[in-house]
């Protein structure tokens, strides 16, 4: 897919996704028109089409903007020589800073069902660092750093699935404190987890 064409000035297409993101989400993919955009935002379909030739364009570059910013945390994670279950923190503190720093973005990638191409491809992403994720999971598990009782690829989509819910009630623009609020998913997420030195005693 093409990238967004140069726009009209006044208008650029970081405001138009802005908006987009928002219509996407109220009213879903499918509800949601052209006439929809045009009405939220002030201006002309054709003022829209200076930017983008599709609807399916604008959900594109919508996803992949808060694809690209977990792709990246989980890049720098995997890239890092600390141990694995230290790179799985990291994961999980960098998440909740991509999720608060791009809300709506995030809340549109955790409701895409995949009625659309655009909307597979995004969830063959998600898929792809879910599996990551989970190698990071079963790295630290034979690293002896978490229990090894669990199933890695279950409980890395538990894990994420709790940093998703936060979509369901963070409000944007409320001055959250993302390292605040990875403090306190770490410490519920991660004390589960590890393996306590009582249990390291009794082996």
């Amino acid at each position: 897919m093409t990238a967004g064409r140069r726009g009209r000035p006044g208008y650029d297409l970081d405001s138009l996704l802005d908006k987009a993101v928002v219509v996407f989400t109220e009213r879903g993919f499918d509800g949601a028109s052209m006439e929809d955009l045009s009405r939220r935002l002030g201006i002309t379909k054709s003022a829209i089409y200076h930017h983008v030739e599709s609807k399916d364009q604008l959900l594109a570059l919508a996803l992949d903007r808060a694809l690209d910013g977990l792709s990246a945390v989980v890049d720098e994670a995997e890239a890092s020589r600390l141990p694995a279950i230290a790179r799985l923190e990291l994961v999980l503190r960098g998440s909740v800073r991509v999720l608060v720093a791009q809300l709506p973005f995030v809340t549109l990638l955790v409701r895409v069902r995949g009625n659309t191409s655009v909307e597979r491809r995004a969830l063959a992403r998600r898929r792809e660092l879910d599996r990551r994720v989970a190698e990071l999971m079963s790295q630290a598990v034979a690293e002896g750093d978490i229990r090894p009782d669990i199933d890695p690829a279950l409980t890395s989509r538990l894990l994420f699935g709790m940093v998703n819910s936060l979509t369901e009630w963070l409000q944007p623009r409320r001055g959250i404190d993302s390292g605040a609020l990875a403090d306190a998913l770490v410490a519920t997420a991660f004390e589960g987890l590890r393996v306590t030195r009582a249990a390291c005693a009794e082996r």
